[in-house]
């Protein structure tokens, strides 16, 4: 930016500087243009208090300034006449001419303060709490125009996340409210006889205590990440000894479903990164846990390492499913908490609707990012980029 076009103001500050430019420039036009007219009459009327070839005081006889003459004072009265007409002539024109100025800034500085009204307007009806207030000024296209369309999307962004509280609330409640109907419901046949006091309602009401207890617990978890408060012990993590761990964890759980779990230890090699081992493990294990429920019998679930697009400083696992992938519409939302892609979906396996949710705040956590995309061959991938720890 050179010199000159840095003082040069610009947008608003250019409108401003304008409108009172122009005030003052109608004040001087006006001025200029009366003030000639003016002096000129002005010099007209001494003209004819003193013509040419009038005798002057003391030239001629009888022309003496006595008072008896009337000629003494004669000149001096028309001059300061004249005089005092010239002057109260140009008053008169200044004031009318600011007067005009005036009411010529005040119409423009109006018209330039209407829109900010607008926006306060706006705000005002925001913090009321109606959130789908708009400012309108987003057609506009200079300064005003753009903090409207900023306005406009932290209204926006304001209006979608009290939608998305509301919803979390209501999917809370909803997925506490099973398993407490189930506790009650069960506790309630034990105590009036309709059940026995045997061990197997005992430990369907311990079932969904659990379950009630893991919706909790994901929760805070989930709370904790997205405040920047969860609790990391950061170390040197492998990868290799990552993947079989959580591999080995879900052995006989796949098993049980007629999945297959295979781990590809290949892309780690001696890739180690920088986290929180306990927590990179459960960010990992929920999503090899959202992979089995959607594997089909006789499928297969991959873990792997890929090289990270982000650069050498990074890693990425994936973890891949040949299940019937999700949905594009449902894509960007199956980080979400509570979110299903296939409603028809119960949780009687247990699981608190998080785990796709709790890996992508681990993951935040750790600096990283998540991301998911059905695979070219049909299925799903998940992906998760992680930071690598710093060479020693």
């Amino acid at each position: 930016m050179s010199p000159m076009t840095r003082f040069l103001p610009r947008g608003l500050a250019a409108r401003l500087a304008l409108a009172f430019a122009a005030v003052a420039i109608g004040t001087a036009v006006a001025i200029a243009i009366a003030a000639p007219p003016i002096v000129g009459r002005g010099f007209a009327a001494m003209q004819v208090a003193q013509p040419s070839g009038a005798p002057t005081p003391g030239n001629g006889p009888g022309r003496g300034l006595g008072p008896g003459t009337g000629m003494g004072s004669g000149p001096g009265a028309y001059l300061a006449q004249a005089q005092q007409e010239t002057t109260t002539t140009i008053i008169v024109v200044a004031a009318v001419a600011a007067a005009v100025a005036s009411l010529l800034g005040a119409l423009l500085a109006s018209r330039l303060v209407r829109p900010l009204d607008q926006l306060e307007a706006a705000a005002a009806a925001v913090a009321r709490g109606e959130l789908a207030a708009r400012s309108g000024l987003a057609g506009r296209g200079d300064e005003i125009g753009s903090l409207g369309r900023s306005f406009d999307a932290m209204a926006a962004d304001l209006e979608r996340n009290d939608a998305s509280r509301r919803r979390f609330f209501q999917d809370a409640a909803h997925e506490m409210k099973t398993p407490l109907a189930v506790i009650d419901a069960t506790a309630a046949a034990v105590m009036d006889g309709v059940y026995e006091h045997d061990d197997r309602h005992l430990a369907t009401i311990r079932t969904q205590a659990h379950l009630l207890g893991r919706v909790v617990d994901d929760l805070r978890t989930i709370s904790l990440a997205e405040a920047g408060n969860l609790p990391l012990r950061i170390e040197a993590v492998p990868l290799a000894g990552l993947l079989d761990a959580v591999g080995t964890g879900f052995a006989a759980r796949a098993e049980a479903e007629s999945v297959t779990i295979a781990t590809d230890r290949e892309g780690a090699g001696p890739l180690v990164v920088a986290g929180d081992r306990e927590r990179l493990g459960q960010a990992v294990a929920a999503v090899v846990d959202n992979a089995i429920r959607f594997a089909p019998p006789g499928g297969r679930v991959l873990l792997r390492v890929v090289p990270a697009p982000r650069g050498p400083g990074w890693a990425r696992v994936e973890v891949l499913d040949d299940g019937p992938g999700v949905p594009p519409a449902d894509l960007p939302h199956v980080f979400d908490r509570f979110y299903q892609a296939d409603a028809s979906r119960d949780r009687g396996s247990g699981t608190s609707g998080l785990g796709l949710a709790i890996a992508r705040a681990i993951v935040d956590a750790h600096g990283g990012s998540v991301g998911a995309e059905n695979a070219a061959g049909g299925g799903a991938r998940v992906w998760m980029d992680l930071p690598l720890a710093p060479a020693r």
